[in-house]
């Protein structure tokens, strides 16, 4: 999976797309009337057909603010697995070619969503497990507290190669590979919206801190990000902070009407802002031969393996002559250690002043010029 330059949706397909704004309607029919291959990322939060019997209580029988909307109502399995069905084929006509899509859920609806995703011809990349820090405990106590829900990160098809921000990822999390189980708090305090009787403005809003870590990692600045079942906003509050542009879908007007309140708010984090950590991949290309014919190596210097049991000799034209091999600086160091491959770049090291100094660095310099040109 590669990182894909920022801004990569055309200009005339934006044009036609109902940008940064939420549209009243049935998801399905939306979804239907964009144009297709126009839409860089669907989240999507659907209905769960939780399937609840009767009331909830607490030990002090106080009754639990669960989720018995009409909305989440379905007759049958096969009522909500049409249902499925019909919106995610619609999600996925209006996906790019590198397009992707989040879903969430719980075991009530993940695992018939996943089997229909790849009936449809997704990929599946990753499931997520968003663990709970704070999960509502199991009150009747005759089931395991359900303290997790299910994310299913997959792309439009198996060759499809969609945005993965992984250093920006990895420096969210201190410098170490980001895992597939996120331990993150559901939505209590200040971020948990009130309707104007006081009460929960949605019984399933999810918290920013969720969408923060899909969308720095699975978009760039400027991308469209679409939300089939948009509720009061969260996806669009983000996207709006993180310079991305939404598009929502809510047929509630209660929902909207807290949404729109609530984006309104929100203000867009400056350019610099919204940088994050690149990938050395997506670095401009630097030639080893550039380092010696700027100089900054000379021709018959000698490099030294980080290990410092080899050694090479540069020659003008950025090939190294090692004792049994000569090439590239990859080449060398890989003959050098009878590996398949070799990072020459971090692989040999020159000397300076006493010191062992690692090419990469005069690499380093080079791209810190270009990008100041």
């Amino acid at each position: 999976m590669t990182k894909k330059k920022a801004g990569k949706s055309a200009p005339d397909v934006k044009a036609d797309l109902p940008l940064n704004s939420i549209i009243d309607g049935d998801c399905i029919e939306v979804m239907n009337s964009l144009p297709e291959g126009s839409v860089d990322l669907i989240f999507a939060d659907p209905p769960y057909n939780l399937q609840l019997k009767g009331d909830l209580h607490r030990p002090d029988n106080s009754k639990v603010d669960a989720v018995d909307n009409d909305w989440d109502q379905f007759e049958s399995f096969k009522v909500y697995d049409d249902f499925t069905h019909a919106w995610l084929k619609a999600a996925r006509r209006i996906l790019k070619p590198d397009g992707a899509i989040w879903v969430i859920g719980s075991y009530h609806n993940v695992f018939r969503m996943g089997t229909e995703l790849q009936n449809q011809g997704f990929w599946i990349l990753n499931d997520v497990v968003w663990r709970k820090s704070n999960p509502m405990p199991n009150f009747r106590g005759k089931r395991l507290t359900n303290a997790h829900e299910t994310l299913i990160w997959a792309s439009k098809a198996e060759k499809s190669k969609p945005t993965f921000n992984y250093e920006a990822l990895k420096a969210l999390n201190e410098g170490i590979q980001m895992r597939s189980d996120w331990v993150l708090p559901i939505c209590t305090g200040h971020e948990r919206l009130k309707n104007d009787q006081g009460d929960k403005a949605h019984p399933t809003q999810k918290p920013e801190s969720l969408l923060h870590r899909v969308l720095l990692g699975t978009t760039n600045p400027g991308d469209v990000v679409l939300d089939p079942f948009f509720g009061t906003g969260t996806t669009g509050a983000v996207a709006k902070m993180l310079g991305r542009d939404y598009i929502g879908i809510e047929r509630e007007a209660e929902y909207r009407a807290v949404a729109e309140k609530r984006l309104a708010k929100i203000r867009k984090f400056d350019s610099e802002a919204l940088e994050v950590t690149q990938s050395k991949r997506a670095e401009p290309r630097v030639p080893f031969g550039q380092v010696v014919e700027r100089g900054m190596l000379r021709p018959g210097e000698e490099l030294w393996s980080m290990n410092g049991r080899h050694k090479a000799k540069v020659r003008a034209d950025g090939t190294l002559i090692g004792a049994d091999a000569k090439g590239s600086i990859h080449q060398v160091g890989a003959a050098c250690e009878k590996a398949p491959s070799c990072n020459g770049w971090t692989y040999w090291h020159f000397r300076r002043d006493g010191k062992t100094v690692p090419i990469d660095l005069l690499r380093q310099q080079i791209r810190s010029e270009m990008r100041t040109n």
